[in-house]
């Protein structure tokens, strides 16, 4: 059931959100790996205040020399496709079986598990599709170490460490000077960091989409509106939990994150607030599109209405005068019976009659502001 729902939910082209159901009665710590999944690609980062190692590895086991020694370890692996190389990731960093599971039978809702000498954070990490609008979503699980960082993506594809690396190696701030605990730090500060360019183009689109429902709103309109509140609700469902996981990482205090990094990770938190609020005020903002739609339509409907009134009240008084004189009475028996009707410029007149009746009409309702139209757009 679960790898329909994600099949169904790349068919969509949009992550699907909801959390990993096992099957009843299955063993604790049993794996799933989606047919779908691409096959990991191993990275290893090893570095101090004067080293730095940047290598591409084949096998979890080749990363088992730099566990041991004093520098810093940052093994990222990308892809979930193989249950045997994930299975030796396992033996390797020597990973609870429920961290294991966690990590691969995705998608987990963010959370954080402290298990003695290692420290578990679960993720969601957003990054801007180039194209075409929206996001990609992918989970991200962070296994904190003595010496070591594990982290372990969905795919190769994605993602928004690049910063990070790029720091590592070229040295700079102070992230070689620090432990493991302040590189997880880096790299759940990237995460978070990572939804204000999607944000940012969410607030884009609803200032466009104001301007549209206003102006021109169309039933294409109202399914961009709808799209949008799908997506804000997908990057609320990623935020409001990493938030109380990020808040349980101050609270709780592990052995493995010391006092500074507390403080870095506390402005990280306020990062994710601040997420929080711009999700739930764009949230608010299409919800308000929504109702503007609909009055827009509404008052369209009723501009519509104005012009064909309007256009009844000039003829009504035309198609009376045309009425009467197109009963054709007969003058031989009275001169009372139409007696315009033998006028030599009867028709002429008639004609003007109504034109100038027409014309009354049209200035009567210009003067009344019945021919403008009630909404108007400035433009700076």
């Amino acid at each position: 059931m679960a790898r329909k729902l994600r099949r169904l939910s790349k068919i969509l082209n949009k992550p699907h959100e909801d959390e990993f159901y096992h099957q009843p009665g299955t063993v604790p710590g049993t794996i799933f790996i989606d047919a779908d999944a691409p096959l990991p690609i191993i990275f290893l980062i090893d570095y101090n205040q004067t080293n730095f190692i940047r290598e591409q590895i084949a096998t979890p086991e080749e990363s088992i020399p730099y566990l041991d020694t004093e520098s810093i370890s940052w093994v990222d692996v990308q892809g979930l496709g193989s249950q045997d190389i994930l299975q030796r990731l396992g033996k390797v960093f020597e990973l609870h079986p429920l961290v294991l599971e966690d990590i691969v039978n995705v998608p987990e809702r963010p959370k954080t598990e402290d298990y003695e000498d290692q420290l578990l954070f679960i993720a969601r990490m957003v990054v801007p599709k180039e194209r075409t609008c929206g996001f990609y979503s992918e989970q991200v699980s962070l296994i904190l170490g003595k010496n070591y960082l594990l982290t372990v993506q969905e795919e190769p594809e994605h993602d928004c460490f690049e910063g990070v690396r790029s720091r590592i190696e070229k040295n700079k701030g102070i992230i070689r000077k620090q432990g493991t605990d302040y590189l997880a730090y880096a790299l759940l500060d990237a995460i978070i960091d990572g939804f204000f360019p999607v944000l940012e183009l969410y607030g884009e689109r609803i200032e466009e989409l104001e301007e549209e429902v206003i102006v021109r709103p169309t039933p294409q309109t109202l399914q961009n509106i709808y799209q949008i509140r799908r997506e804000l609700l997908q990057l609320r469902r990623a935020i409001w939990p990493q938030r109380d996981a990020i808040n349980s990482l101050i609270r709780d205090g592990s052995e493995l994150i010391g006092e500074e990094v507390r403080i870095y990770l506390r402005d990280c938190y306020d990062h994710t607030v601040q997420v929080m609020d711009m999700v739930e005020t764009y949230r608010e903002l299409a919800s308000g599109l929504m109702d503007v739609y609909l009055s827009a339509v509404s008052n369209k409907m009723n501009e519509i209405m104005k012009v064909l009134t309007v256009v009844s009240s000039i003829f009504i008084p035309l198609t009376f005068v045309a009425g009467i004189y197109g009963m054709n009475f007969n003058t031989d028996k009275s001169p009372y019976n139409m007696p315009e009707l033998n006028w030599y410029w009867g028709y002429p007149i008639c004609l003007a009659i109504m034109g100038a009746i027409a014309l009354s009409l049209l200035f009567f309702f210009w003067r009344r502001g019945w021919l403008q139209n009630s909404v108007t757009i400035k433009r700076n």
